[in-house]
């Protein structure tokens, strides 16, 4: 499974960068004005283009569809890697299948359904993106909703790829591995999280501690 880091913040990408650990990047209006404000978005996302080889993802703020269209446009421009981002309506999806018919990649984001992430897949998306976290928080299975897009898209074998998304902890990383899903989208806090176990730990503190007595 294809692990992609949530962030803007360039210091937690090439971090995780040099350690190999992550295969590209989703952004959003919200993380991108943490970290440029809206007059530098463009200048910090070609950055990223720079450091990350893989997709990256770049939200449209536009709601109708011709707006979405021409920022779309101008997003991919940026470099070669630009995945637009575009919200799951009907506004949406028609950007999309545009877009994706000018060789430009698509994340179809905001999904909470497996029928929205049909349409999804049906208007070309190379991304589709469910929130689990936000589902779990009202009391739904966010995790049910990627075994039924993962079943769906097996069924009729469609290209997009399930990007799960909203990630709030490692299990919901595991759970995603377990059930197929092709990639998911983590916050940097969540990436370290993965790679720390209290066994693993204490293991080193004790080599350490075995071999201080034997140099003695």
């Amino acid at each position: 499974m294809k692990l992609f880091l949530d962030s803007a913040d360039l210091r937690e990408i090439r971090r995780a960068v040099a350690a190999g650990l992550i295969d590209g990047i989703t952004t959003n209006p919200s993380l991108l004005s943490k970290v440029a404000g809206p007059d530098n978005a463009r200048e910090v996302l070609a950055e990223i283009c720079r450091t990350v080889a893989g997709p990256i993802s770049a939200e449209v703020i536009a709601t109708e569809q011709e707006s979405m269209i021409a920022e779309g446009r101008e997003l991919a421009k940026i470099a070669d890697n630009i995945v637009v981002k575009v919200p799951l309506t009907e506004a949406g999806l028609h950007a999309c299948r545009r877009l994706r018919s000018e060789g430009i990649g698509v994340n179809v984001t905001l999904c909470f359904s497996a029928t929205q992430a049909l349409l999804a897949a049906k208007a070309g998306a190379t991304f589709v993106s469910p929130f689990v976290g936000r589902l779990d928080d009202i009391s739904q299975d966010g995790m049910q909703l990627i075994e039924q897009i993962v079943q769906i898209y097996d069924n009729y074998d469609f290209a997009t790829e399930v990007l799960v998304a909203s990630v709030r902890h490692p299990v919901h990383v595991l759970q995603a591995a377990l059930i197929g899903a092709h990639a998911a989208t983590i916050p940097a806090k969540t990436l370290h999280q993965l790679m720390h176990h209290p066994l693993t730990d204490r293991g080193i503190e004790g080599f350490l501690a075995d071999w201080s007595k034997a140099g003695k």
